[in-house]
Protein backbone atom coordinates (compact mmCIF):
# COMPACT_ATOMS: atom_id res chain seq x y z
CA UNK A 1 0.00 0.00 0.00
CA UNK A 2 1.15 3.53 -0.79
CA UNK A 3 0.94 6.42 1.70
CA UNK A 4 0.88 9.88 0.11
CA UNK A 5 1.46 12.86 2.38
CA UNK A 6 -0.05 16.02 0.91
CA UNK A 7 -1.55 16.86 -2.47
CA UNK A 8 1.83 17.95 -3.84
CA UNK A 9 3.07 14.36 -3.63
CA UNK A 10 0.28 12.90 -5.76
CA UNK A 11 1.40 11.45 -9.10
CA UNK A 12 0.95 13.89 -11.99
CA UNK A 13 -1.17 11.60 -14.12
CA UNK A 14 -3.77 9.92 -11.93
CA UNK A 15 -5.63 7.02 -13.52
CA UNK A 16 -8.59 7.57 -11.21
CA UNK A 17 -9.72 5.79 -8.07
CA UNK A 18 -12.60 4.80 -5.84
CA UNK A 19 -12.35 6.84 -2.63
CA UNK A 20 -13.77 7.66 0.76
CA UNK A 21 -12.99 10.44 3.25
CA UNK A 22 -12.90 10.37 7.04
CA UNK A 23 -10.97 10.04 10.28
CA UNK A 24 -11.14 6.24 10.35
CA UNK A 25 -10.07 6.39 13.99
CA UNK A 26 -9.86 2.82 15.26
CA UNK A 27 -10.73 1.32 11.85
CA UNK A 28 -13.69 -0.39 13.54
CA UNK A 29 -16.24 -2.70 11.97
CA UNK A 30 -18.28 0.20 10.67
CA UNK A 31 -15.20 1.46 8.84
CA UNK A 32 -14.45 -2.06 7.65
CA UNK A 33 -17.94 -2.26 6.14
CA UNK A 34 -17.27 0.97 4.22
CA UNK A 35 -13.98 -0.45 2.95
CA UNK A 36 -15.78 -3.63 1.85
CA UNK A 37 -18.18 -1.40 -0.07
CA UNK A 38 -15.24 0.43 -1.67
CA UNK A 39 -13.49 -2.78 -2.69
CA UNK A 40 -16.65 -4.10 -4.33
CA UNK A 41 -17.00 -0.96 -6.44
CA UNK A 42 -13.25 -0.79 -7.19
CA UNK A 43 -13.28 -4.38 -8.45
CA UNK A 44 -16.11 -3.58 -10.87
CA UNK A 45 -14.37 -0.45 -12.18
CA UNK A 46 -10.84 -1.86 -12.13
CA UNK A 47 -9.61 1.05 -10.00
CA UNK A 48 -7.53 1.35 -6.82
CA UNK A 49 -9.10 1.92 -3.39
CA UNK A 50 -8.11 5.25 -1.82
CA UNK A 51 -8.80 6.56 1.68
CA UNK A 52 -8.40 10.28 2.42
CA UNK A 53 -7.52 11.07 6.06
CA UNK A 54 -6.36 14.18 7.89
CA UNK A 55 -3.46 14.79 10.26
CA UNK A 56 -4.20 16.15 12.77
CA UNK A 57 -7.82 15.09 12.77
CA UNK A 58 -10.10 18.12 12.28
CA UNK A 59 -11.48 18.09 15.81
CA UNK A 60 -7.93 17.96 17.20
CA UNK A 61 -7.12 21.07 15.16
CA UNK A 62 -10.12 22.99 16.46
CA UNK A 63 -10.48 21.63 20.00
CA UNK A 64 -6.89 20.83 21.01
CA UNK A 65 -6.77 19.10 24.41
CA UNK A 66 -10.58 18.99 24.46
CA UNK A 67 -10.72 16.77 21.38
CA UNK A 68 -11.80 13.14 21.83
CA UNK A 69 -8.95 10.70 22.59
CA UNK A 70 -7.54 8.84 19.62
CA UNK A 71 -8.07 5.11 19.30
CA UNK A 72 -5.20 4.69 16.83
CA UNK A 73 -2.06 6.61 15.95
CA UNK A 74 -1.50 7.35 12.28
CA UNK A 75 0.99 4.50 11.78
CA UNK A 76 -1.44 1.99 13.32
CA UNK A 77 -4.33 3.38 11.28
CA UNK A 78 -2.33 3.00 8.07
CA UNK A 79 -1.42 -0.59 8.98
CA UNK A 80 -5.06 -1.47 9.67
CA UNK A 81 -6.21 0.15 6.42
CA UNK A 82 -3.63 -1.88 4.51
CA UNK A 83 -4.93 -5.05 6.16
CA UNK A 84 -8.41 -4.10 4.90
CA UNK A 85 -7.22 -4.03 1.29
CA UNK A 86 -6.74 -0.28 0.79
CA UNK A 87 -4.36 0.52 -2.08
CA UNK A 88 -3.39 4.05 -1.12
CA UNK A 89 -3.91 6.53 1.72
CA UNK A 90 -3.83 10.26 1.02
CA UNK A 91 -2.93 12.00 4.28
CA UNK A 92 -3.74 15.70 4.11
CA UNK A 93 -2.30 18.11 6.70
CA UNK A 94 -5.28 19.76 8.36
CA UNK A 95 -4.15 23.37 8.66
CA UNK A 96 -5.38 26.90 8.02
CA UNK A 97 -4.92 26.51 4.27
CA UNK A 98 -7.05 23.37 4.11
CA UNK A 99 -9.74 24.64 6.48
CA UNK A 100 -10.11 27.80 4.36
CA UNK A 101 -11.14 25.84 1.25
CA UNK A 102 -14.79 26.05 0.33
CA UNK A 103 -16.55 22.76 -0.22
CA UNK A 104 -16.46 23.23 -3.98
CA UNK A 105 -12.74 24.10 -3.91
CA UNK A 106 -12.07 20.92 -1.92
CA UNK A 107 -13.96 18.85 -4.48
CA UNK A 108 -12.20 20.43 -7.45
CA UNK A 109 -8.65 20.49 -6.03
CA UNK A 110 -8.54 17.29 -3.98
CA UNK A 111 -11.08 14.91 -5.48
CA UNK A 112 -11.08 15.88 -9.16
CA UNK A 113 -7.71 17.47 -10.01
CA UNK A 114 -5.74 15.62 -7.33
CA UNK A 115 -7.15 12.09 -7.19
CA UNK A 116 -9.25 11.86 -10.33
CA UNK A 117 -12.04 10.25 -8.29
CA UNK A 118 -14.46 8.16 -10.31
CA UNK A 119 -16.59 6.91 -7.43
CA UNK A 120 -16.91 8.35 -3.91
CA UNK A 121 -18.40 6.65 -0.85
CA UNK A 122 -19.34 8.87 2.13
CA UNK A 123 -22.01 9.02 4.82
CA UNK A 124 -25.22 10.81 3.95
CA UNK A 125 -24.52 13.12 6.92
CA UNK A 126 -20.96 13.92 5.74
CA UNK A 127 -20.04 17.62 6.04
CA UNK A 128 -16.89 19.29 4.76
CA UNK A 129 -15.37 22.55 3.55
CA UNK A 130 -15.19 26.01 5.10
CA UNK A 131 -17.99 26.49 7.62
CA UNK A 132 -18.92 22.84 6.90
CA UNK A 133 -20.95 24.08 3.95
CA UNK A 134 -20.50 20.94 1.85
CA UNK A 135 -22.78 17.92 2.12
CA UNK A 136 -23.84 14.77 0.29
CA UNK A 137 -26.21 16.70 -1.99
CA UNK A 138 -23.43 19.05 -3.14
CA UNK A 139 -21.11 16.12 -3.81
CA UNK A 140 -23.76 14.41 -5.92
CA UNK A 141 -24.50 17.60 -7.86
CA UNK A 142 -20.84 18.44 -8.56
CA UNK A 143 -20.16 14.78 -9.26
CA UNK A 144 -22.59 14.87 -12.17
CA UNK A 145 -20.72 17.89 -13.57
CA UNK A 146 -17.23 16.44 -13.05
CA UNK A 147 -17.84 12.80 -13.94
CA UNK A 148 -17.86 10.91 -10.63
CA UNK A 149 -20.60 9.03 -8.81
CA UNK A 150 -21.41 9.39 -5.11
CA UNK A 151 -22.74 6.59 -2.94
CA UNK A 152 -23.71 6.78 0.73
CA UNK A 153 -22.27 4.33 3.24
CA UNK A 154 -24.19 1.48 4.74
CA UNK A 155 -24.88 1.83 8.45
CA UNK A 156 -23.25 -0.99 10.43
CA UNK A 157 -25.19 -2.09 13.51
CA UNK A 158 -24.13 -4.44 16.29
CA UNK A 159 -26.82 -5.49 18.76
CA UNK A 160 -29.06 -2.81 17.20
CA UNK A 161 -26.45 -0.17 18.01
CA UNK A 162 -24.50 1.89 15.47
CA UNK A 163 -20.79 1.13 15.57
CA UNK A 164 -18.76 4.34 15.86
CA UNK A 165 -15.44 5.59 17.21
CA UNK A 166 -17.35 7.59 19.82
CA UNK A 167 -19.10 4.47 21.07
CA UNK A 168 -15.84 2.50 21.21
CA UNK A 169 -14.23 5.27 23.29
CA UNK A 170 -17.14 5.18 25.73
CA UNK A 171 -16.88 1.40 26.08
CA UNK A 172 -13.14 1.56 26.74
CA UNK A 173 -13.53 4.37 29.27
CA UNK A 174 -16.18 2.36 31.13
CA UNK A 175 -14.00 -0.78 31.23
CA UNK A 176 -16.07 -2.80 28.76
CA UNK A 177 -13.21 -4.29 26.75
CA UNK A 178 -15.32 -7.23 25.58
CA UNK A 179 -17.88 -5.11 23.73
CA UNK A 180 -15.22 -2.69 22.49
CA UNK A 181 -13.41 -5.65 20.92
CA UNK A 182 -16.59 -6.77 19.20
CA UNK A 183 -17.07 -3.30 17.72
CA UNK A 184 -13.44 -3.02 16.66
CA UNK A 185 -13.32 -6.57 15.31
CA UNK A 186 -10.20 -7.21 17.42
CA UNK A 187 -9.02 -6.53 20.98
CA UNK A 188 -8.00 -2.96 21.70
CA UNK A 189 -4.26 -2.58 22.18
CA UNK A 190 -1.50 -0.05 22.73
CA UNK A 191 1.88 -0.49 21.09
CA UNK A 192 5.30 1.09 21.20
CA UNK A 193 8.99 0.65 21.84
CA UNK A 194 10.45 0.27 25.33
CA UNK A 195 12.76 3.11 26.37
CA UNK A 196 15.17 3.70 29.25
CA UNK A 197 13.19 5.80 31.73
CA UNK A 198 13.60 6.74 35.40
CA UNK A 199 13.88 3.03 36.36
CA UNK A 200 11.85 3.81 39.46
CA UNK A 201 10.05 0.48 39.26
CA UNK A 202 13.28 -1.46 39.64
CA UNK A 203 14.27 0.55 42.72
CA UNK A 204 11.01 -0.37 44.48
CA UNK A 205 11.15 -4.02 43.41
CA UNK A 206 8.65 -3.83 40.55
CA UNK A 207 10.58 -3.65 37.26
CA UNK A 208 8.58 -2.17 34.40
CA UNK A 209 8.87 -1.77 30.65
CA UNK A 210 8.07 1.86 29.83
CA UNK A 211 6.61 2.94 26.50
CA UNK A 212 6.17 6.69 25.89
CA UNK A 213 2.74 7.81 24.67
CA UNK A 214 1.86 10.76 22.48
CA UNK A 215 1.02 14.09 24.10
CA UNK A 216 -2.67 13.70 23.29
CA UNK A 217 -5.82 12.93 25.28
CA UNK A 218 -5.76 9.29 26.41
CA UNK A 219 -8.49 6.78 25.58
CA UNK A 220 -7.50 4.93 28.76
CA UNK A 221 -6.02 6.20 32.00
CA UNK A 222 -5.48 4.10 35.10
CA UNK A 223 -4.24 0.66 36.14
CA UNK A 224 -5.18 -2.46 34.19
CA UNK A 225 -4.67 -6.21 34.08
CA UNK A 226 -2.98 -6.73 30.71
CA UNK A 227 -1.61 -9.33 28.35
CA UNK A 228 1.57 -8.19 26.61
CA UNK A 229 2.86 -9.58 23.32
CA UNK A 230 6.65 -9.49 23.07
CA UNK A 231 8.59 -9.20 19.82
CA UNK A 232 9.32 -12.96 19.92
CA UNK A 233 5.61 -13.81 19.88
CA UNK A 234 5.12 -14.67 23.55
CA UNK A 235 1.98 -13.45 25.32
CA UNK A 236 2.64 -12.66 29.00
CA UNK A 237 0.21 -11.56 31.74
CA UNK A 238 0.89 -8.58 33.95
CA UNK A 239 -0.35 -5.22 35.15
CA UNK A 240 0.05 -1.79 33.55
CA UNK A 241 -0.34 1.84 34.47
CA UNK A 242 -1.46 4.12 31.65
CA UNK A 243 -1.15 7.83 32.27
CA UNK A 244 0.92 10.51 33.94
CA UNK A 245 2.16 8.70 37.10
CA UNK A 246 1.11 11.59 39.39
CA UNK A 247 3.09 10.34 42.39
CA UNK A 248 6.42 10.75 40.57
CA UNK A 249 5.39 13.64 38.32
CA UNK A 250 5.88 12.52 34.71
CA UNK A 251 6.28 15.17 32.02
CA UNK A 252 4.45 13.07 29.45
CA UNK A 253 2.04 10.11 29.51
CA UNK A 254 3.61 6.67 29.76
CA UNK A 255 2.49 3.07 29.32
CA UNK A 256 4.24 1.32 32.23
CA UNK A 257 4.03 -2.50 32.10
CA UNK A 258 5.06 -5.00 34.78
CA UNK A 259 5.20 -8.61 33.55
CA UNK A 260 4.55 -11.31 36.15
CA UNK A 261 7.50 -13.59 36.99
CA UNK A 262 9.65 -12.26 34.16
CA UNK A 263 13.09 -10.69 34.51
CA UNK A 264 14.31 -9.86 31.00
CA UNK A 265 15.94 -6.91 29.28
CA UNK A 266 13.17 -5.48 27.10
CA UNK A 267 14.82 -2.18 26.15
CA UNK A 268 14.33 -1.44 22.48
CA UNK A 269 11.67 -4.11 22.01
CA UNK A 270 8.34 -3.20 20.44
CA UNK A 271 5.48 -4.34 22.69
CA UNK A 272 1.80 -4.82 22.01
CA UNK A 273 -0.21 -4.42 25.21
CA UNK A 274 -3.82 -5.63 25.46
CA UNK A 275 -5.76 -4.19 28.42
CA UNK A 276 -8.10 -6.92 29.69
CA UNK A 277 -9.66 -5.52 32.88
CA UNK A 278 -9.68 -2.19 34.67
CA UNK A 279 -8.36 -2.26 38.24
CA UNK A 280 -8.51 1.43 39.28
CA UNK A 281 -7.76 5.00 38.28
CA UNK A 282 -4.47 6.80 38.79
CA UNK A 283 -3.93 7.96 42.38
CA UNK A 284 -1.51 10.49 43.85
CA UNK A 285 0.10 8.75 46.84
CA UNK A 286 1.82 10.40 49.81
CA UNK A 287 5.07 8.60 49.03
CA UNK A 288 6.73 5.55 47.51
CA UNK A 289 5.84 3.27 50.45
CA UNK A 290 2.13 3.88 49.91
CA UNK A 291 2.63 3.36 46.17
CA UNK A 292 4.40 0.03 46.78
CA UNK A 293 1.56 -1.22 48.97
CA UNK A 294 -1.04 -0.35 46.34
CA UNK A 295 1.03 -2.02 43.61
CA UNK A 296 0.95 -5.26 45.63
CA UNK A 297 -2.83 -5.00 45.81
CA UNK A 298 -3.02 -4.37 42.05
CA UNK A 299 -0.78 -7.36 41.30
CA UNK A 300 -2.81 -9.68 43.51
CA UNK A 301 -6.07 -8.55 41.94
CA UNK A 302 -4.72 -9.02 38.40
CA UNK A 303 -3.28 -12.48 39.20
CA UNK A 304 -6.61 -13.60 40.63
CA UNK A 305 -8.41 -12.29 37.57
CA UNK A 306 -6.19 -14.21 35.17
CA UNK A 307 -6.30 -17.33 37.36
CA UNK A 308 -10.11 -17.32 37.23
CA UNK A 309 -9.81 -17.57 33.46
CA UNK A 310 -7.33 -20.43 33.48
CA UNK A 311 -4.25 -18.44 32.53
CA UNK A 312 -0.93 -19.43 34.06
CA UNK A 313 0.38 -16.35 35.83
CA UNK A 314 3.44 -17.91 37.46
CA UNK A 315 5.24 -18.77 34.24
CA UNK A 316 5.58 -17.32 30.75
CA UNK A 317 3.31 -18.64 28.03
CA UNK A 318 5.04 -21.04 25.69
CA UNK A 319 5.90 -20.02 22.15
CA UNK A 320 3.52 -22.70 20.84
CA UNK A 321 0.64 -21.24 22.87
CA UNK A 322 1.47 -17.78 21.57
CA UNK A 323 1.52 -18.95 17.96
CA UNK A 324 -1.82 -20.68 18.43
CA UNK A 325 -3.30 -17.43 19.67
CA UNK A 326 -1.78 -15.52 16.76
CA UNK A 327 -3.18 -17.96 14.20
CA UNK A 328 -6.73 -17.38 15.43
CA UNK A 329 -8.50 -14.37 13.91
CA UNK A 330 -11.57 -12.27 14.56
CA UNK A 331 -14.19 -12.31 17.27
CA UNK A 332 -17.37 -14.37 17.33
CA UNK A 333 -20.37 -12.06 17.57
CA UNK A 334 -21.96 -14.40 20.06
CA UNK A 335 -18.87 -14.59 22.28
CA UNK A 336 -19.91 -15.72 25.72
CA UNK A 337 -20.00 -12.89 28.23
CA UNK A 338 -21.10 -12.31 31.82
CA UNK A 339 -21.64 -9.20 33.89
CA UNK A 340 -17.99 -9.31 34.88
CA UNK A 341 -16.05 -10.63 31.93
CA UNK A 342 -15.91 -12.32 28.56
CA UNK A 343 -13.28 -14.60 27.06
CA UNK A 344 -12.60 -14.27 23.36
CA UNK A 345 -12.65 -17.72 21.78
CA UNK A 346 -10.23 -16.61 19.11
CA UNK A 347 -7.38 -15.08 21.09
CA UNK A 348 -7.78 -16.49 24.58
CA UNK A 349 -7.75 -12.96 26.00
CA UNK A 350 -10.04 -12.61 29.03
CA UNK A 351 -11.73 -9.31 28.23
CA UNK A 352 -13.78 -7.78 31.03
CA UNK A 353 -17.09 -6.05 30.39
CA UNK A 354 -16.87 -3.92 33.54
CA UNK A 355 -14.20 -2.65 35.97
CA UNK A 356 -13.21 -5.22 38.60
CA UNK A 357 -14.17 -2.84 41.42
CA UNK A 358 -16.48 0.12 41.84
CA UNK A 359 -14.78 3.50 41.75
CA UNK A 360 -15.84 7.09 41.60
CA UNK A 361 -15.02 9.00 38.43
CA UNK A 362 -12.24 11.54 38.99
CA UNK A 363 -10.02 13.75 36.87
CA UNK A 364 -7.37 11.01 37.06
CA UNK A 365 -9.69 8.25 35.87
CA UNK A 366 -11.10 7.20 32.54
CA UNK A 367 -13.93 5.25 34.18
CA UNK A 368 -17.44 6.43 33.45
CA UNK A 369 -18.97 8.06 30.37
CA UNK A 370 -16.65 9.63 27.86
CA UNK A 371 -16.81 13.41 27.41
CA UNK A 372 -19.86 14.49 25.48
CA UNK A 373 -19.00 14.99 21.84
CA UNK A 374 -20.59 14.61 18.48
CA UNK A 375 -20.38 11.19 16.91
CA UNK A 376 -17.31 11.25 14.68
CA UNK A 377 -17.85 7.86 13.07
Amino acid sequence: MRVIRGLHNLPKASQGCVATIGNFDGVHRGHQAILDQLRERAAKLGLPVTVVVFEPQPREFFAGDQAPPRLTRLRDKVRLLAECGVDQVLCLPFNDALRSLTARQFIERVLVAGLGVRHLVVGDDFRFGRERDGDFALLARVGEECGFDVEHTRTFLLDDERVSSTRVRTLLASGNFAQAARMLGRPYRLAGRVIVDQQLGRTIGVPTANVPLLLQPLALRGVYAVITELSDGRFLPGVANIGWRPTVGSKRPVLEVHLFDVNEDLYGQRLRVYPCARLRGEITFDGLDALKQQIKVDQTQARHYFARHGLMVTAAATTQESEARQDAAGFADDAASSAASSISRSTGLPLASAPLAREAATSDSSVGPAPTDQDDG
